[in-house]
């Protein structure tokens, strides 16, 4: 996956291509002093200010036509403290780079998404979650922040420092100021084993509910048009280590994973009636596999294939009737859909704009490829989504706005109060957060 958004002529483009801006001026900050000149620079001259890490968020919520601030230069491990098991972390690290730092002191976030070239910032920002029975989303990891706010101040967060601000600015959306910081538990590195085979899809709704019990970490992969899933269970393990090996990891997970990938959706693209029959092929193409390494060789994976994702959470239990009516819908119609459907669990946590914020969550993701008209499968999806009180991942793409949000989210009064409080003049305001937020 590129690990960063592309720019020419001016223009500013997320890594899926579906979202586009032209910033007055981009700033690169090389320290907390020089981003908060920045932000008092942009009051003065009447200019909004938004962040951006690598784009990975199908959402426009880091676009702006005012200052764009780019974090490249805020990276790198500021402090590790053993007796308290936390990391600090500058705020445009990539996640990537985190892990492999962590991994060299002997240490390991407990839990992370599926692909890890975000910066910590973006990720968190956003609500970058991966599975886990007990173990939630980056941002439920985080123990403190550190924060620019609207009027260039830097303000420190967490449970015992403005505790208020810290429950919101986890996943703040970039709309209560820039994260500068980020302050991580972390734990001894461990292993993890993975268990890795296909499961019909009656057997794997079936079973659901057994299999998030049985599994610190489950997920599976259902292939529309077929009857078939992939389903990946993680479990910690006293190993021994048993990576994959290179070869074969090469050709299942760059190969297959990628590059036949890739083949098949340029297939579909230009003759969209083949993709039942690609989906099948596809939905048999990976063997069982069981494998033993650390936690971020395990979790991740390489996503070369550029896409659109709509991911929306819904209660855990009802993610088999919700997955269920969704398979009806394409079957029952025109629809010619290349990717698989991703779904994944996390437990309730505490942040105030989480999507799994005060329930048991389970997220259904769905995907297009880059260039292939998404809107109406994402259209009958989020109807389905939405009559389950889903909630929708903050970096991905849907339609709805802050009266929705007001009703599935019981402390989004609580954020929108907070906002008034740190940015009045709406500083760090943009399109899409005038919509999903109100005015």
């Amino acid at each position: 996956m590129s690990s960063t958004a592309s720019g020419k002529n001016g223009t500013w483009r997320n890594w899926g291509g579906n979202v586009a801006s032209r910033p007055a001026r981009e700033v690169t900050p090389a320290s907390v002093d020089e981003l908060a000149a920045a932000v008092r620079r942009a009051a003065e001259d009447g200019l909004k200010v938004k962040a951006v890490g690598t784009g990975h968020s199908f959402t426009a919520i880091a676009a702006t036509d005012g200052v764009l601030i780019r974090p490249q230069l805020l990276t790198g491990i500021r402090n590790i403290d053993r007796d308290n098991m936390t990391v600090t972390v500058e705020a445009g690290t990539p996640l990537k780079r985190l892990n492999m730092a962590l991994a060299r002191e002997g240490l390991s976030l407990t839990n992370m998404g599926d692909i890890m070239e975000q910066t910590v910032s973006g990720a968190t920002s956003t609500g970058t979650h991966g599975t886990g029975r007990e173990s939630a989303s980056i941002a439920a990891q985080i123990r403190g922040l550190e924060l620019v706010t609207a009027d260039g101040s830097v303000l420190s967060c967490s449970e015992k420092e403005n505790p208020e601000v810290f429950a919101a600015a986890r996943i703040g959306l970039g709309a209560l100021g820039i994260v500068t910081a980020i302050t991580f538990a972390v734990e001894p590195i461990f292993l993890l084993t993975a268990r890795e085979e296909p499961m019909s899809f009656d057997k794997v709704t079936g079973a659901f509910d057994e299999l998030w019990a049985e599994n610190e970490h489950f997920e599976f992969y259902w292939f529309p048009h077929t009857g078939s899933t992939n389903t990946k269970r993680n479990n910690r393990s006293a190993g021994p280590e048993k990576p994959v090996p290179q070869v074969k990891g090469w050709i299942e997970d760059e190969f297959l994973s990628n590059g036949v990938f890739q083949v098949a959706q340029w297939v579909g693209r230009a003759a969209p009636g083949t993709i039942p029959s690609i989906a099948r092929i596809s939905s048999k193409a990976l063997s069982a596999r069981t494998y033993t390494d650390i936690p971020y060789k395990v979790f991740t994976s390489p996503r070369r294939v550029r896409f659109v994702e709509m991911e929306y959470a819904v209660p855990r239990e009802a993610v088999v009737e919700t997955l269920r009516e969704l398979k009806r819908t394409v079957e029952r119609s025109g629809l010619r859909v290349s990717f698989p459907v991703e779904v994944r669990t996390a437990p309730a946590d505490d942040i105030t704009l989480s999507t799994a914020s005060g329930r048991d969550t389970a997220y259904i993701a769905v995907h297009m490829v880059k260039g292939t008209p998404y809107q109406a499968y994402f259209t009958a999806a989020e109807r389905i989504f939405t009559a389950h009180e889903g909630r929708p991942h903050w970096g991905k793409v849907h339609t709805r706005d802050a009266e929705y949000f007001d009703g599935v989210y019981p402390r989004f009064g609580e954020f929108t109060a907070l906002r008034d409080r740190l940015d009045p003049d709406r500083r760090f305001q943009n399109d899409y957060l005038r919509r999903v937020l109100g005015a």
